[in-house]
């Protein structure tokens, strides 16, 4: 009898992990659908005001960044209280209009539209085969974050030097690593989700949101600097 009730238990015990793990994936891909709408609402305010335009070089590289790693702080602190959404959601209008001025830029190429649903649809491929394949995957990504960290601060000191370099083929290296190690860091990181490792939706929903911006961004770049039609 013992046996028999320590068995159901530990079944009981999984049943309701499992049930946690999908209310947490749940949740974090209808946040993040939702977290689109002020990223799109962001990008068309900054590209029909040109109010981003103006922060090119190591001001636009400071305020971004100001911003971005201010929010961040501000979601972490606030993911287990009723302001945890609408601070995110806040973030993600900051980030569409920071993403505005490179929109801006590729409009004004002659198939500019037709770069942006690109790139659009080229992230949304990455999604769904990241998302499957945390799915099928049974091996334990943690250790790959370690490195996939070292790489994103690569990434980011590289971007920094580019803004005194200003180098085209500079940039499209950094957006080339950039795409492959966000694609990454977009498959460890719901690869956590459904491992468990990850509880809490808001900062789940933040590091998958971080990792398309940043392949979206860096498909854009790439896609303006060998497919704009400038005539």
């Amino acid at each position: 009898m013992n046996d028999h009730n320590t068995t159901s238990g530990r079944f009981g015990s999984v049943a309701s992990q499992g049930a946690q793990r999908n209310k947490v994936l749940s949740n974090t891909y209808r946040l993040l659908a939702l977290s689109m709408i002020p990223t799109v609402l962001g990008a068309w305010i900054g590209v029909q005001t040109g109010i981003t335009a103006g922060l090119t070089g190591f001001m636009g590289l400071i305020v971004f960044l100001g911003g971005a790693f201010g929010f961040m702080y501000a979601i972490e602190k606030t993911k287990n209280s009723a302001a945890g959404v609408p601070v995110l959601l806040a973030f993600t209008f900051f980030m569409g209009l920071m993403l505005s001025r490179m929109l801006a830029m590729v409009l004004g190429f002659k198939n500019g539209s037709d770069l942006i649903m690109t790139a659009f649809g080229g992230t949304a491929f990455i999604f769904f085969v990241m998302s499957n394949l945390s799915m099928v995957i049974k091996r334990d990504l943690t250790k790959m974050g370690q490195w996939l960290f070292i790489g994103a601060l690569a990434i980011m000191v590289g971007a920094v030097i580019n803004v005194f370099v200003a180098s085209t083929a500079f940039t499209a290296v950094i957006a080339t690593l950039a795409i492959v190690v966000f694609s990454l860091f977009l498959l460890h990181d719901l690869k956590r989700i459904v491992d468990g490792g990850e509880t809490n939706y808001i900062s789940a929903t933040l590091g998958v949101y971080l990792s398309l911006f940043n392949v979206f961004q860096s498909l854009l770049a790439l896609l303006g600097i060998f497919g704009g039609d400038r005539e």
